[in-house]
C-alpha cells in the first residue's frame, strides 16, 4: 500500500498520547509501514503484510533511494549543494552521496496545516534529495549542516513508487503490474 502522509500523523498504528497515528486513516489490519516517516514530515509510507518485503524496502543495506523535496531557508548555491552531493558529516555518522538539486515549488504541493512561517526578509526554496540511506531525520540534519534548514519535508518517492495522484489522508493498494515482488533486487544478489 501507498499512503500520503499528513503533517503531525505518526508512522506508527498506537500513540500513547492520543496523538493521530495511521490507525486514523488505515484500517487494514495485518499492515505495517516499511520504514519510518516523522511527525513533522510528510508524504509516501509504504505498508505491506510481508516481512520480507519490509525489509528490503526500509533496511539500508538494499540501497533503496528515497526522494524528498525540502522547502528550506534561503536559497543554496552550487557550492553548498556539491557538499550535499559528495556527503558530509553530521558527527555521529558521515552520510553517503547523494542527489541534490533546486527544483522549482512543486505543483501538485497541498497546503500544509498548520502552515510553514512565513519571512517576507528570507527567501525560501525547494530542494530534491535523493538518499539510499535514511538515518533519523537525517535529510534535516543535512539541510542545517549547509546553512539551510528545512522548513517542509515531503518524501516524494520510495524507489519507483511515488506520490503522484495521491492527496494527504489517502491510500491505494499497489496494482499487480507495479511489481510487488520483482521491483526490489533479491537479498542473496
Amino acid at each position: 500500500m501507498l499512503f500520503n502522509k499528513p503533517y503531525g500523523v505518526l508512522t506508527q498504528f498506537t500513540s500513547p498520547d492520543g496523538q493521530p497515528t495511521l490507525a486514523n486513516y488505515i484500517r487494514v489490519p495485518g499492515v505495517y509501514a516499511a520504514g519510518r516517516l516523522d511527525a513533522d514530515s510528510e508524504g509516501l509510507v509504504v505498508l505491506t503484510d510481508n516481512g520480507a518485503m519490509q525489509a528490503r524496502i526500509s533496511h539500508p543495506r538494499h540501497k533503496l533511494t528515497k526522494t524528498y523535496w525540502a522547502q528550506v531557508d534561503g536559497v543554496p548555491d552550487e557550492e553548498a549543494l556539491a557538499r550535499l552531493r559528495h556527503g558530509l558529516d553530521l558527527g555521529d555518522f558521515r552520510t553517503r552521496p547523494c542527489q541534490a538539486r533546486l527544483i522549482p515549488e512543486p505543483e501538485m504541493l497541498w497546503s500544509r496545516q498548520p502552515p510553514i512561517r512565513f519571512r517576507k526578509a528570507i527567501p525560501t526554496a525547494w530542494l530534491e534529495i535523493a538518499i539510499a540511506e535514511g538515518k533519523n531525520r537525517q535529510v534535516r540534519r543535512m539541510t542545517a549542516k549547509i546553512g539551510h534548514p528545512t522548513l517542509r519535508l515531503i518524501r516524494w518517492a520510495v524507489g519507483e513508487w511515488n506520490l503522484a495522484g495521491l492527496p494527504p489522508g489517502e491510500w491505494r493498494v499497489l496494482a499487480d503490474e507495479e511489481d510487488r515482488s520483482g521491483f526490489f533486487p533479491h537479498p542473496s544478489r
